[in-house]
């Protein structure tokens, strides 16, 4: 990296705010960097600009979790770090990682080529997981500098969903990854966007989000949820219904669809590749196994459009279809006609080694929370009320564009949590 290359990423990005720009300048450093700022602040469109100068084989961008790779399709951190399922634990990891790695040479050649790498949402990689990659990485590359001298790029905001632990007592506090002695190590140069681009013109909003994303039950908060609990929709307005619990979401969408009088059309998503790995995409791929859809039945793009016509969130109505083609019209009268398309996993190396092929759409009148994350909606509708996690209001809430598009179905304040750790770590990087 050099302030040349940070010059050039910044000329091929004119359209970047002051905000973003440092960031860019700070991306192009030979620091660790952590990209963090609430929803909506640009955080991925950053790391695109930055892309645009950076070689991927040499720097790529790593995904924490299986569905964000499959979204993106990208390969996961444990793959390309072989950690497989920590079976065992960390230092079973590590030494069966270091292992395979003398019968197979394939982890050495990869993290020897690499001059770094990005990690998307790094607030779900538990500690234990960092941990045991930076050891990795240190072990192979044989240098002992923090990665083995790998810049690393962390991106994501840990006010969101939180790591799941599967080695961890249900009771032990969350194993947040920077709490991690891999963390620390790292030395990570913050930089926090605050500046919100997706729904700039609704201040108010922001204002609200903030206080919600902080855990504060402010009285702002409370008008403004009781104000759009009791507010008359139009009666045109259809939105996703966003619930925490998968039972729900399944028992919405099958009877809005049982509503609908037109006739109905099952399209049977494709798989190809190993019969392991299409099982592990079948749980991670955003479309079902079988999408059933009639005309009318609203549905929701899951996949930003390489044309910019829509984005994953995207809300439209089945205009037309048939096994080629399925048309539909956006919320805002747009028509798009899609086509298959193929979500795919990849292996450590970046090759595909299972395919899920259908239509980028799923029925959208209910989302789980912890799906809808990463997603833009124009229009839903809230439930906020038994949730457990910290994170969930916030991600439920900040998934809207603007709050012109919101219906709370219902509330109680003790769903609007914020982790105490998480409000601690960026005190300090404030």
């Amino acid at each position: 990296m050099s302030s040349l290359l940070g010059t050039l990423l910044e000329a091929q990005s004119p359209e970047l705010n002051l905000e973003q720009s440092e960031a860019m300048r700070l991306l192009a450093s030979d620091d660790n960097v952590f990209l963090t700022g609430r929803a909506g602040t640009g955080k991925s469109y950053v790391i695109k600009a930055f892309m645009k100068g950076v070689d991927d084989r040499f720097f790529p961008i790593l995904a924490s979790t299986g569905a964000a790779a499959v979204l993106v399709g990208g390969r996961t951190f444990h793959s390309f770090f072989g950690l497989g399922i920590m079976e065992g634990g960390a230092e079973a990891t590590i030494e069966r990682a270091l292992k395979d790695r003398r019968l197979d040479r394939r982890l050495d050649r990869r993290l020897r080529k690499a001059k770094g790498f990005i990690l998307d949402e790094v607030s779900m990689i538990p500690g234990i997981v960092l941990n045991v990659a930076e050891r990795i990485a240190s072990t192979v590359r044989q240098d002992p500098r923090p990665w083995g001298g790998l810049k690393v790029i962390a991106v994501g905001d840990f006010a969101q969903l939180p790591p799941v632990n599967p080695h961890q007592n249900i009771r032990s506090p969350r194993d947040w990854s920077f709490k991690s002695d891999a963390w620390l190590k790292s030395n990570f140069q913050s930089i926090c966007l605050n500046q919100i681009m997706r729904s700039a013109d609704d201040l108010e909003f922001c204002e609200i989000l903030n206080d919600v994303r902080l855990g504060n039950v402010s009285s702002r908060v409370i008008q403004f949820l009781e104000k759009h609990k009791s507010q008359t929709l139009p009666k045109d307005f259809e939105g996703t219904v966003l619930f925490a619990r998968k039972v729900d979401v399944d028992r919405i969408n099958r009877s809005k669809l049982s509503l609908l009088k037109t006739p109905s059309k099952i399209f049977t998503t494709q798989y190809t590749g190993n019969e392991k790995l299409v099982s592990i995409l079948k749980n991670n791929a955003p479309i079902l196994e079988e999408i059933e859809l009639k005309k009318g039945a609203l549905v929701m793009c899951r996949q930003n459009d390489s044309k910019g016509r829509f984005v994953n969130g995207s809300l439209g109505h089945v205009e037309r279809m048939d096994d080629e083609s399925i048309t539909v019209r956006l919320v805002g009268g747009n028509f798009v006609e899609l086509e298959k398309v193929k979500f795919s996993m990849l292996d450590a190396e970046g090759n595909e080694v299972a395919v899920a092929k259908n239509f980028p759409i799923s029925l959208a009148y209910a989302l789980t929370i912890h799906k809808s994350q990463g997603s833009t909606l124009d229009r839903a509708t809230v439930s906020l009320r038994d949730l457990w996690e910290p994170g969930q209001a916030y991600v439920a809430l900040s998934r809207l564009r603007t709050s012109s598009g919101l219906k709370v179905e219902d509330w109680d304040e003790d769903s609007i949590i914020s982790d105490k750790d998480v409000q601690k770590f960026y005190q300090s990087i404030v």
